[in-house]
């Protein structure tokens, strides 16, 4: 589970805490331009180290430091609770003057409480039994990815592995068309390619099929099957079958709606987690694009399956998500300005007059 987020002259985020300690679901509310999107990007970075991004320039650039704040290092830091121990993990990166791309400050990846590893600028110490072994990385790349796992037990290949397994999403529906030319189990940020995950799901859990399905039923009464066809050689189409009254129609996933396409994509982030989680899920406003009748169901069913060492982050302006959430497991962003940074609070730690929600329509929430 993520205990702590940290983000340090990034964009909108200076000096900015996010502690989950405990915490299996939460939601992230505020106005527009708070910084809701930009923690996600913060997740993005280090799940794409996880998947192996190296390069420094692949991640951040320039115009990512907070405004007139170039010349400070960036920094992030994220603690993570995995088979009872903590995994602290640092990186500051620096933009020197004359220099287009940032380079690596400090890093650093502790284990339960000892240094796995650790950076200056270039040089590398990896901490063994016994002793040290020193090396050097160019300072335009990241550690992490490149330095050589023992095994499937090594404490690096767990947390490299939950990284990239972290579900980040914020999904565009009119480009889950539902075709695959791979197999994956890691998605993408806009869900662009749910066939390639669907189909990579099936195919190393079998079984993921019916936690799909179960699913799925009381939404679609009418749902009969869910196939995915081959097209060709290495190419996949997922088409649904729908079913009323001995008629039958199939329709391909590009053609259902947003809104469906939207739920199939829930059943597959809970059978992923079912079968190979416990995972980390981040959800920019997973009620989007549902009716008002749908939401209370969607929010449940993902706030019930991330538990037990999984973990749920959503953000959200609906009124039927928030009050799906206790005021101990919403947090509040604020940001009186652009040229200012963001503001992070429990609403517990806030006195608040009278109906939340009346408070959030009228915006006289404010940190």
């Amino acid at each position: 589970m993520l205990q702590r987020l940290y983000a340090h002259n990034f964009r909108c985020l200076e000096n900015f805490e996010l502690s989950l300690k405990g915490v299996s679901s939460a939601l992230l509310i505020g106005k527009n331009g708070t910084g809701k999107s930009t923690i996600a990007s913060v997740l993005e970075l280090f799940q794409s180290i996880g998947r192996g991004v190296n390069r420094v320039g692949q991640l951040v650039g320039p115009k990512d430091f907070a405004p007139y704040r170039a010349d400070l290092p960036m920094r992030f830091e994220m603690e993570v609770q995995l088979s009872q121990r903590k995994y602290t993990y640092v990186l500051a990166l620096e933009l020197p003057p004359n220099f287009r791309e940032l380079r690596v400050l400090e890093e650093q990846l502790a284990v339960g409480g000892q240094t796995f590893y650790s950076r200056q600028a270039a040089q590398v110490t990896l901490a063994a039994k016994d002793r040290e072994a020193q090396f050097f990385v160019d300072w335009h790349l990241i550690a992490l990815p490149i330095i050589q796992e023992q095994s499937q037990t090594d404490p690096l290949h767990i947390f490299k592995t939950w990284l990239a397994q972290m579900l980040i999403l914020s999904p565009i529906p009119r480009l889950m068309g539902g075709e695959s030319q791979q197999e994956t189990l890691e998605s993408q940020r806009d869900a662009s390619n749910l066939g390639e995950w669907f189909s990579g799901l099936l195919s190393r859990y079998p079984a993921a099929y019916r936690h799909i399905d179960q699913y799925l039923r009381p939404i679609m009464p009418d749902l009969d099957d869910i196939q995915n066809e081959i097209m060709g050689k290495e190419s996949k189409q997922m088409k649904v079958q729908f079913s009323k009254n001995d008629l039958r129609l199939s329709v391909d996933f590009r053609d259902l709606s947003d809104g469906e396409k939207c739920f199939f994509l829930c059943a597959i982030v809970l059978a992923a987690n079912q079968y190979y989680g416990p995972l980390f899920c981040f959800w920019d406003e997973p009620d989007h694009y549902l009716s008002l009748s749908e939401v209370s169901h969607f929010i449940l069913s993902l706030r019930r399956s991330f538990q037990n060492g999984s973990q749920l982050l959503a953000t959200s302006h609906n009124e039927a998500t928030i009050r799906n959430f206790s005021r101990e497991s919403i947090f509040l962003l604020d940001r009186k300005s652009h040229l200012e940074p963001t503001l992070i609070r429990p609403l517990s730690e806030l006195e608040i007059q009278g109906d939340l929600i009346d408070n959030l329509i009228l915006g006289d929430l404010e940190l």
